[in-house]
Protein backbone atom coordinates (compact mmCIF):
# COMPACT_ATOMS: atom_id res chain seq x y z
CA UNK A 1 0.00 0.00 0.00
CA UNK A 2 1.22 3.47 -0.82
CA UNK A 3 -0.22 6.11 1.51
CA UNK A 4 0.31 9.81 0.94
CA UNK A 5 0.79 10.55 4.66
CA UNK A 6 1.59 8.60 7.81
CA UNK A 7 -1.13 6.68 9.60
CA UNK A 8 -2.43 7.90 12.93
CA UNK A 9 -5.02 10.40 14.09
CA UNK A 10 -6.13 13.86 13.03
CA UNK A 11 -8.35 15.19 15.80
CA UNK A 12 -11.49 17.17 15.03
CA UNK A 13 -9.76 20.30 16.31
CA UNK A 14 -7.20 20.01 13.47
CA UNK A 15 -9.44 18.96 10.57
CA UNK A 16 -9.90 21.54 7.81
CA UNK A 17 -12.23 21.85 4.84
CA UNK A 18 -10.70 20.37 1.71
CA UNK A 19 -8.22 18.22 3.65
CA UNK A 20 -7.58 15.03 1.68
CA UNK A 21 -5.83 11.68 2.07
CA UNK A 22 -5.42 8.65 -0.17
CA UNK A 23 -3.89 5.24 -0.57
CA UNK A 24 -3.05 3.00 -3.50
CA UNK A 25 -3.38 -0.76 -3.41
CA UNK A 26 -3.01 -3.44 -6.02
CA UNK A 27 -5.90 -5.90 -5.69
CA UNK A 28 -4.57 -9.45 -5.90
CA UNK A 29 -6.13 -12.86 -6.38
CA UNK A 30 -5.23 -13.52 -2.74
CA UNK A 31 -7.12 -10.38 -1.62
CA UNK A 32 -10.22 -11.56 -3.48
CA UNK A 33 -9.97 -15.09 -2.06
CA UNK A 34 -9.48 -13.76 1.49
CA UNK A 35 -12.41 -11.36 1.13
CA UNK A 36 -14.60 -14.22 -0.11
CA UNK A 37 -13.58 -16.28 2.91
CA UNK A 38 -14.18 -13.51 5.47
CA UNK A 39 -17.42 -12.23 3.92
CA UNK A 40 -18.70 -15.70 2.90
CA UNK A 41 -19.48 -14.19 -0.54
CA UNK A 42 -18.30 -16.89 -2.94
CA UNK A 43 -20.07 -15.53 -6.02
CA UNK A 44 -18.28 -17.17 -8.97
CA UNK A 45 -17.96 -13.82 -10.79
CA UNK A 46 -15.18 -13.17 -8.27
CA UNK A 47 -13.60 -16.61 -8.08
CA UNK A 48 -14.23 -18.69 -11.23
CA UNK A 49 -12.52 -17.62 -14.47
CA UNK A 50 -14.70 -19.79 -16.74
CA UNK A 51 -17.92 -18.58 -15.14
CA UNK A 52 -16.85 -14.93 -15.15
CA UNK A 53 -15.95 -15.02 -18.86
CA UNK A 54 -19.65 -15.47 -19.65
CA UNK A 55 -20.79 -12.41 -17.66
CA UNK A 56 -21.11 -8.78 -18.72
CA UNK A 57 -17.64 -8.24 -17.20
CA UNK A 58 -16.00 -10.87 -19.45
CA UNK A 59 -13.69 -11.87 -16.62
CA UNK A 60 -13.33 -12.00 -12.87
CA UNK A 61 -13.87 -8.88 -10.78
CA UNK A 62 -13.16 -8.00 -7.17
CA UNK A 63 -16.02 -7.72 -4.70
CA UNK A 64 -17.38 -4.17 -4.66
CA UNK A 65 -17.16 -4.10 -0.89
CA UNK A 66 -13.48 -5.02 -1.06
CA UNK A 67 -12.98 -1.81 -3.03
CA UNK A 68 -15.17 0.10 -0.56
CA UNK A 69 -13.00 -1.30 2.23
CA UNK A 70 -10.12 0.76 0.88
CA UNK A 71 -12.15 3.90 1.62
CA UNK A 72 -12.63 2.58 5.15
CA UNK A 73 -8.86 2.09 5.40
CA UNK A 74 -8.17 5.73 4.49
CA UNK A 75 -10.79 6.95 6.98
CA UNK A 76 -9.70 4.64 9.79
CA UNK A 77 -5.96 5.04 9.32
CA UNK A 78 -5.42 8.56 7.94
CA UNK A 79 -8.38 10.97 7.89
CA UNK A 80 -9.54 11.35 10.57
CA UNK A 81 -7.68 8.15 11.46
CA UNK A 82 -7.44 6.06 14.60
CA UNK A 83 -10.47 6.43 16.86
CA UNK A 84 -12.84 7.44 14.04
CA UNK A 85 -16.34 5.94 14.15
CA UNK A 86 -18.38 5.45 10.97
CA UNK A 87 -21.88 6.96 11.14
CA UNK A 88 -22.88 6.35 7.53
CA UNK A 89 -21.65 5.69 4.00
CA UNK A 90 -23.18 5.96 0.55
CA UNK A 91 -21.64 4.08 -2.36
CA UNK A 92 -22.17 3.99 -6.09
CA UNK A 93 -20.24 1.37 -8.04
CA UNK A 94 -19.32 2.76 -11.45
CA UNK A 95 -16.91 0.21 -12.87
CA UNK A 96 -15.27 -3.11 -12.12
CA UNK A 97 -11.99 -3.69 -10.32
CA UNK A 98 -10.11 -6.68 -11.72
CA UNK A 99 -7.37 -8.81 -10.21
CA UNK A 100 -4.10 -6.94 -10.72
CA UNK A 101 -5.70 -3.48 -10.84
CA UNK A 102 -4.21 -0.77 -8.65
CA UNK A 103 -6.97 1.17 -6.90
CA UNK A 104 -6.50 4.77 -5.78
CA UNK A 105 -8.84 5.38 -2.81
CA UNK A 106 -9.32 9.05 -1.84
CA UNK A 107 -11.30 10.94 0.79
CA UNK A 108 -11.77 14.72 1.03
CA UNK A 109 -13.40 16.73 3.82
CA UNK A 110 -16.54 18.48 2.54
CA UNK A 111 -18.23 19.55 5.79
CA UNK A 112 -17.34 19.80 9.48
CA UNK A 113 -19.59 20.16 12.52
CA UNK A 114 -17.07 20.87 15.27
CA UNK A 115 -19.67 20.93 18.07
CA UNK A 116 -20.85 17.39 17.25
CA UNK A 117 -17.46 16.13 15.99
CA UNK A 118 -19.11 15.14 12.68
CA UNK A 119 -17.15 15.16 9.44
CA UNK A 120 -18.51 14.59 5.93
CA UNK A 121 -16.10 13.11 3.42
CA UNK A 122 -16.31 12.82 -0.35
CA UNK A 123 -15.09 9.32 -1.22
CA UNK A 124 -13.86 7.96 -4.52
CA UNK A 125 -11.88 5.09 -5.94
CA UNK A 126 -10.31 4.97 -9.38
CA UNK A 127 -8.27 2.63 -11.55
CA UNK A 128 -5.96 4.18 -14.12
CA UNK A 129 -7.70 7.52 -13.62
CA UNK A 130 -11.18 6.08 -14.29
CA UNK A 131 -13.71 6.18 -11.45
CA UNK A 132 -14.90 2.80 -10.16
CA UNK A 133 -16.65 3.94 -6.95
CA UNK A 134 -18.01 7.22 -5.57
CA UNK A 135 -19.79 8.05 -2.35
CA UNK A 136 -19.93 10.04 0.82
CA UNK A 137 -19.08 9.14 4.41
CA UNK A 138 -20.25 10.66 7.67
CA UNK A 139 -17.94 9.99 10.60
CA UNK A 140 -17.46 10.88 14.24
CA UNK A 141 -13.92 12.22 14.54
CA UNK A 142 -11.71 11.74 17.59
CA UNK A 143 -11.06 14.73 19.84
CA UNK A 144 -8.15 15.70 22.07
CA UNK A 145 -10.74 16.40 24.79
CA UNK A 146 -11.31 12.65 25.18
CA UNK A 147 -7.69 11.46 25.03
Amino acid sequence: MLDNLPRGTICIEDIEMGMSRHLRKQVTDRDIALFAEVSTDHNPVHLDDAYAQDTIFEGRIAHGMLTAGLISAVIGEQLPGHGTVYLGQTLKFIGPVRPGDTVLAEVTVTDIDFSKRRVMLDCKCSVDGKPVLVGEAKVLAPSRKFD
